[in-house]
């Protein structure tokens, strides 16, 4: 069965190239307000079904947020795979703090795929609002 994470209205629908086991909630300024819990795949993973009011916001230019401009749900990103360099209280996994990953990675905002069982994913908690 495949998993389709849908925003509110239905403009939006992913389909996910699996069920995830592991996720991340942010608790960053931007990440806290939606109240995303993130599943991360490679980029070109996911496969968009359609996104025909898709909109973007990146505050910093990095980390792509992409949502329904009709309903204003959250739906994926895009952004350097920041987990592939640093440890989840922010240090820099090779020692270097300037460290800038060559690979961007993919994720879908799980709230958004109705039947998920959420209890059967381990979910971890990231402080992205004091590490980042």
């Amino acid at each position: 069965m495949s998993l389709i994470a849908s925003c509110h209205c239905g403009g939006t629908k992913i389909e996910l190239p699996d069920t995830p086991t592991h996720a991340k909630e942010c608790n960053c300024s931007f990440c806290f307000r939606t109240g995303a819990i993130w599943a991360y795949y490679p980029a070109g993973a996911l496969k968009i079904l359609s996104a025909e009011a898709q909109g973007m916001y990146s505050q910093s230019g990095m980390n792509h947020h992409y949502l329904c401009s009709r309903c204003g749900m959250q739906t994926w990103g895009d952004s350097p795979d920041w987990a592939s360099m640093y440890n989840a209280d922010g240090t820099p996994k090779d020692g270097n703090p300037d460290g800038m990953p060559t690979q961007r990675i993919h994720a879908v905002n799980l709230r958004l795929v109705d039947g998920l069982d959420l209890s059967t994913v381990a979910i971890e908690q990231m402080d992205g609002r004091n590490n980042w």
